[in-house]
């Protein structure tokens, strides 16, 4: 591609936009997407290549506030004037193409404002073309879907081969003199209604080169392409991933077991507590209600309250996922690491896993089970006590 030779753009932008939802909502050339309107993001692609120069925008009579709103603070946006468009399309590139007749330059695009979506590399393909000696250059794609025939009835009238079939799209370019010869003649002398300008350089005995198009480079014309446009250029939503943390302590007593992470574990002494002593289990109820600023375990079964002299552990761990559940979360993982000299836990890690799974209703794979020596340092190293320390990871929704 010959950098050093810019090239001419008419960008046409003064279509009404009847399909693409209420007048109220104005022209799609406007609409917002990602942000900013539309024809904005066609601009600033166009306006970002080394090799454009003189850009015209062909906008409605009516839309002269609309467009200097809508391509305000755009770099390089100085370099960009407007005319008024005719009755079709076809009227109103003629009107853009005259309007550069002043500059004239070798090469001239046209493309349709709401094409936001053309990249570097399709306007460089049809430059390369035109650079080449094409009189006439079509970015397009390959028919892909299976073609059929209707009748004036709704009825299947055939199946349309499509060896050969391209579906056009924009910039598409041209040799500037006999692009505007050939859309003078068809103004003058045909009563044919040409639906894009390659079809008038075909009728005008053109011969028009095909280029690389890309799927992406769609053309809005819904309002449902303008929502899915949006979609396409408006961040992702965040996941809202919470991670809670749970620390509990009981001191050891003369017994002959202790309960950790809901399974009876033979040993000759016991964890003094209030319920079942459940340290594991403690800390994981604490660490879920973190998650949704729940309070803690005291808060929700207070050691002052008798009903719980005794009570299995699991019924509080089981109350926390609750909690959690209600305020619209889905607990991803549980993890617990158990702080004691003895008993040993390892013999004991899968039927814990399997224990905290049943409760909370996740998968095992979810649940972790770990466990450490204190080193004889400290209450846990001397075998006074045991404790424990857990962590929770609960996803709530998205968030933006």
């Amino acid at each position: 591609m010959n950098t050093a030779q810019k090239f001419g753009l008419v960008i046409v932008a003064a279509g009404r936009g009847e399909r693409a939802g209420l007048p109220a909502d104005g022209p799609k050339q406007y609409r917002q997407i990602g942000g900013r309107p539309v024809v904005a993001h066609t601009l600033a692609t166009f306006l970002s290549h080394p090799s454009s120069g003189e850009i015209v925008v062909v906008i409605h009579a009516d839309d002269e506030a609309l467009f200097a709103s809508a391509t305000a603070g755009i770099a390089g946006a100085d370099r960009v004037r407007t005319v008024p468009g005719g009755a079709n399309r076809q009227a109103s590139v003629r009107a853009g193409l005259e309007a550069l007749a002043g500059s004239a330059p070798r090469h001239v695009l046209v493309h349709d404002a709401v094409r936001p979506f053309v990249t570097r590399e399709i306007i460089d393909g049809v430059l390369a073309a035109l650079d080449a000696g094409s009189m006439a250059a079509l970015p397009a794609t390959a028919v892909t879907d299976t073609l059929k025939r209707g009748d004036v009835r709704g009825d299947v009238a055939g199946t349309v081969p499509r060896d050969g079939l391209f579906a056009a799209q924009t910039p598409q370019g041209f040799d500037f003199k006999a692009i505007s010869t050939a859309h003078a003649k068809a103004a003058a002398g045909s009563d044919r209604c040409f639906t894009d300008d390659c079809a008038i350089a075909e009728w005008a005995g053109l011969s028009v080169r095909l280029t690389p198009g890309h799927p992406s480079n769609v053309k809005l014309t819904t309002a449902e392409d303008i929502a899915m446009a949006n979609e396409r250029l408006s961040p992702a939503p965040l996941p809202d991933v919470r991670t809670g943390n749970g620390y509990d302590v009981h001191r050891l007593v003369p017994g002959d077991h202790v309960t950790l992470c809901g399974v009876e574990i033979p040993h000759d002494q016991r964890l003094d507590g209030h319920s079942d002593a459940d340290v594991g289990l403690h800390a994981l109820t604490d660490a879920l209600l973190a998650t949704c600023g729940a309070g803690d375990i005291g808060d929700h079964f207070p050691p002052s309250d008798p009903q719980w002299r005794g009570a299995a552990s699991e019924i509080f761990l089981a109350h926390a996922a609750g909690v959690v559940r209600d305020a619209g979360g889905v607990i991803m993982n549980a993890d617990v690491t158990i702080i004691a000299e003895a008993p040993k836990i390892g013999p004991h890690r899968q039927e814990m896993r399997a224990a905290l799974s049943r409760i909370l209703e996740i998968s095992i794979d979810r649940c972790s089970v770990k466990a450490t020596t204190n080193e004889t340092i400290g209450f846990a190293g001397r075998r006074e006590g045991i404790a424990s320390i857990a962590t929770a990871t609960v996803v709530f929704g998205e968030r933006t």
